[in-house]
């Protein structure tokens, strides 16, 4: 094996996940201050944090490596930001915003799973053992984030599951389907 390939990929697509990572800590902020609900505000803010430690490990890695991070733009985390702005630019009720925000970041952390498993893996096939464990704590804490969203999901989908428009009102508009449940047990 050609690990003289291998590490060049390797230190390629560590500079990918780093730019991917520095655009993360930029976007986070904003998605904590579009989410409405408190627990995805939170599991935003907590998630930064986190991101700032990945950021911190990743120039760990490089400074053992003797190279710069630097040189390379995530295009594939700038769409997926790009994909979480329009979302949070949409005019829609607040509970349908906070699903969408799941939903971009969770592909989010599908994207970073998908980034440091390979690396990861590299890291291990190149004694890079030090950085390798790094590596795999934090792809663990991606995972676990990950999870966190999709229990936040249950809760928050079906708030913008209940909250769509359903039948009309005595007036004549259209009522929530929830208050359109609570109408007709009413009847």
């Amino acid at each position: 094996m050609n690990t003289n390939r291998l590490k060049h990929l390797y230190v390629e697509e560590l500079k990918d996940i780093y730019s991917a990572e520095t655009q993360l800590t930029k976007a986070l902020p904003k998605m904590a201050k579009a989410a409405s609900d408190p627990d995805l505000r939170a599991g935003f803010e907590k998630h930064l944090e986190q991101t700032k430690q990945h950021v911190s490990r990743l120039e760990q890695i490089f400074k053992a490596l003797s190279e710069s991070p630097k040189g390379k733009k995530c295009k594939g985390m700038e769409g997926l930001i790009e994909e979480g702005s329009e979302m949070i630019a949409e005019k829609i009720p607040d509970d349908e915003r906070d699903a969408g925000l799941i939903s971009a970041a969770q592909r989010v952390e599908h994207y970073e799973i998908a980034a440091y498993g390979c690396v990861r893996t590299y890291a291990t096939l190149l004694g890079e053992e030090d950085a390798a464990e790094l590596l795999g704590k934090t792809e663990q804490e991606e995972k676990e984030t990950d999870q966190k969203l999709s229990e936040l999901a249950r809760n928050i989908n079906v708030q913008a599951a209940n909250s769509e428009e359903g039948e009309m009102s005595d007036s004549g508009e259209k009522l929530p389907r929830k208050a359109a449940k609570v109408r007709t047990a009413r009847a």
